[in-house]
């Protein structure tokens, strides 16, 4: 019985998995954020833009 709970104990392969588990959580979170602040700032930009194209449309 102890030799069973000493290879249970040297047996790191479930850590592993959970580190990569980890990473691909912070990998998903970061590309989440980062889709989030690209897209707020492309609305603002083509907000922008329409909001002059209007402007100059109604001077002429």
């Amino acid at each position: 019985m102890s030799k069973i709970f000493a290879r249970f104990m040297k047996d790191e392969s479930g850590a592993t998995a959970i580190e990569y588990g980890l990473i691909a959580a912070l990998i998903s979170v970061a590309l989440v954020t980062g889709a989030t602040t690209l897209g707020s700032s492309l609305n603002n930009t083509f907000s922008n833009v329409s909001n002059k194209m209007t402007d100059a449309a109604n001077k002429y």
